[in-house]
């Protein structure tokens, strides 16, 4: 299981890449779930430039390492890989990454989804987008996820 938070752009088609090449063993694992969240430039209806996401960071580690320990409980799966970003992001940057990898897809696919999920709902991250258009330079708290 890794769980990272990363307060700089990564390249999150690497970083699975990297984990699953050095971590789990070649042929045990006939799926990989694979979700990647970006940042839209749209919220509200509004034109938004960017996003600074703020956290504390020993709170927010910890509770994203306990969503990827539950799923690793709850469903069948051989390894979870949880990374999301803090600071500022930029429209089309990654925000968060879920890899999940299991003998058989459903597996997979179930766990990636409780992850996200459980992330988006219940994880300790605040959002603050900065807005452009006539709302230039004007800023606002993100107090609501969009529905999974």
């Amino acid at each position: 299981m890794k769980v990272e938070i990363f307060d700089k752009s990564y390249d999150p088609w690497q970083e699975a890449q990297r984990y699953q090449k050095d971590t789990l063993e070649e042929g045990k694992f006939g799926a990989m779930a694979l979700f990647i969240g970006t940042m839209r430039d749209l919220n509200e209806g509004d034109d938004v430039a960017s996003m600074t996401l703020e956290h504390y960071p020993e709170m927010t580690q910890k509770h994203l390492e306990k969503i990827a320990k539950d799923a690793m409980d709850k469903f069948d799966v051989l390894d979870v890989m949880l990374m999301h970003r803090v600071g500022q992001v930029f429209p089309s940057d990654p925000i968060v990454c879920v890899a999940v990898w299991s003998v058989h897809r459903a597996a997979a696919y179930d766990a990636n989804r409780f992850v996200i999920e459980d992330l988006k709902v219940k994880a300790p991250f605040w959002k603050k987008e900065i807005l452009e258009g006539e709302q230039e330079n004007s800023m606002r708290w993100v107090e609501k996820n969009t529905p999974g």
